[in-house]
């Protein structure tokens, strides 16, 4: 994100109260967001086991890792886990939380991390957050800091559900987010060099 872009005061303000504004806009479920966040966890070491030989050896990096809630789901599973976010407040409660976990703030522009330092990048519902015209760059820095073989995993919301878009109207932190469809997010993908791309 640009530094003309505001997104930190916005999530500084919910680092306290993160999982009780999700689980406003998503009580119609009878869900809450301890249950989607286990399942993403799963899927995401799911995928990280298919993808490599030594799954117990991969260092992962959370782009946009809020307050770190899947961060004790997955530590165990793999070689070490990191996290960056935009928002100090957010990182200083995943350091609370996580206090394994080597946590960094950035500007959202060009994350703190060296080329090729991560065998998995992945981010749980933030390019949505991420002004369009900065998506690229975002994509483009997950890439940077992947090794050669590595993995990058996005999970997004689906515009093309109902249910999903009531979710988002609902959640006050949302109320700016563009929603990607899946091919708008390939393409990103492939502008950044990724291949073997699935969905």
């Amino acid at each position: 994100m640009s530094k003309n872009s505001t997104p930190t005061p916005e999530f500084d303000e919910f680092s306290d109260s993160y999982d009780q504004a999700v689980n406003s806009s998503l009580s119609f479920t009878g869900l809450d967001v301890d249950f989607f966040t286990r399942v993403k966890a799963a899927y995401l070491l799911d995928l990280i086991g298919a993808h490599f030989s030594a799954a117990p050896e991969v260092s992962v990096l959370d782009v946009g890792c809020g307050i770190g809630n899947y961060h004790h789901l997955i530590v165990d599973h793999v070689g070490s886990v990191s996290g960056v976010d935009v928002s100090p407040a957010s990182i200083e409660v995943a350091k609370q939380r996580n206090p394994s976990i080597a946590y960094e703030a950035y500007d959202g522009e060009r994350l703190p991390y060296e080329a090729e330092s991560f065998d998995v990048a992945f981010t749980v519902c933030v390019v949505h957050h991420v002004p369009p015209k900065e998506w690229q760059r975002f994509v483009g820095e997950m890439k940077r800091v992947l090794k050669p073989g590595g993995m990058v995993a996005v999970f997004e919301h689906n515009p093309a559900n109902p249910l999903t878009r009531h979710v988002v109207s609902n959640c006050v932190f949302d109320k700016d987010a563009v929603l990607l469809r899946p091919r708008e997010t390939r393409t990103l993908f492939e502008t950044a060099g990724f291949r073997d791309l699935q969905s």
